[in-house]
């Protein structure tokens, strides 16, 4: 038999889905007849598998040793050095400015050092993340940049701001703008560009169609708001605002227009751009503001608007 304390941060879920997250060797069938033969209870009561868990509660378990197996943290982010660009932070969220070069998950090129577990090394140093006292939670980002973008990433330190902050950014109620530098002088300085896009996943690369031409679901539709801030040497300094946001927007509905991102060698013949050292694709997240509409526990942000450093944008200078 074993007991198990609900925490904050498994507060809010079903009892069977805290299950599926703690006992992953529990077959489902298996699961929901422990339920039903009291084999697992809440608070001492017998419990229903919808039964919504509080914090403070505690699940009590008879079944069998095998499938208490050990909870594997994973400790990658205790061997990372966290240097954070925090441009904010409060008890729910943080904000960080993510640098170009710098993955936000691991790859099979990089399982270490990535922005999640600088974040996670950053907030276990505070000791505001102490995993033992976690049954599932972990420190998660809500959105996520390229690796060769850079700007603004929103991390949670949470299950409540998490869940919040998913639900806005699906709602459209987190407003971001980039700024970027693309080839070529615009015809018109701003605009609002519409058209199609179509995702390959073996080759990771999107195509930009004007007219949709097939009803398939892998084709998306995106609008693309643009302004030209500069022009220099054959460049223009355009602030981007995504209507949809959608895998690599900016860069392929920019260069499906004829003018592809300094720097940006998967939509754009980049030759000259690498032998001018330009590694990575002139795009930046840079200031990002919580646009709320609907009522919810971070309503303090309402309104906030937060934004990087221009100095870390590394080719404004291009326009200076």
């Amino acid at each position: 038999m074993r007991t198990l304390t609900i925490g904050k941060n498994d507060a809010g879920q079903r009892l069977d889905k805290f299950l599926t997250k703690n006992f992953k060797t529990l077959p489902m069938p298996l699961l929901y007849k422990y339920i039903r033969l009291k084999k697992i209870k809440v608070n001492r009561k017998r419990a229903e598998q919808n039964t919504v868990l509080c914090e403070g509660d505690t699940v009590e378990l008879f079944i069998k040793e095998e499938f208490f197996e050990a909870v594997t943290q994973d400790n990658a982010y205790r061997r990372v050095t966290p240097h954070l660009e925090i441009v904010y932070e409060d008890d729910n969220i943080l904000l960080c400015d993510k640098k170009p070069g710098l993955i936000v998950h691991s790859d099979e090129e990089e399982e270490v050092n990535t922005l999640i577990n600088q974040i996670k090394a950053y907030l276990w140093k505070k000791g505001e993340y102490v995993p033992e006292e976690e049954n599932a939670f972990a420190p998660a980002l809500c959105n996520r940049i390229d690796r060769n973008t850079g700007g603004i990433v929103i991390a949670a330190k949470n299950a409540e701001a998490l869940r919040v902050m998913n639900e806005k950014i699906k709602q459209g109620e987190i407003d971001k703008r980039y700024l970027c530098a693309a080839h070529g002088r615009f015809e018109k300085k701003e605009g609002v560009l519409r058209g199609y896009l179509k995702k390959d996943s073996q080759t990771n690369m999107v195509s930009v169609f004007e007219k949709k031409t097939t009803t398939s679901r892998e084709v998306k539709e995106i609008i693309t708001e643009y302004r030209v801030l500069k022009e220099k040497n054959d460049l223009s300094l355009c602030e981007v605002h995504l209507v949809t946001g959608r895998t690599h927007q900016i860069r392929a509905h920019l260069s499906s227009i004829g003018h592809p991102l300094l720097g940006d060698g998967k939509y754009g013949v980049n030759r000259d751009d690498r032998r001018e050292g330009y590694k990575f694709q002139a795009l930046y997240s840079y200031k990002l503001t919580f646009a709320f509409r609907t009522e919810s526990s971070l309503d303090y942000l309402a309104g906030k608007t937060v934004e990087v450093n221009r100095d870390h944008i590394w080719f404004l200078k291009e326009f200076s």
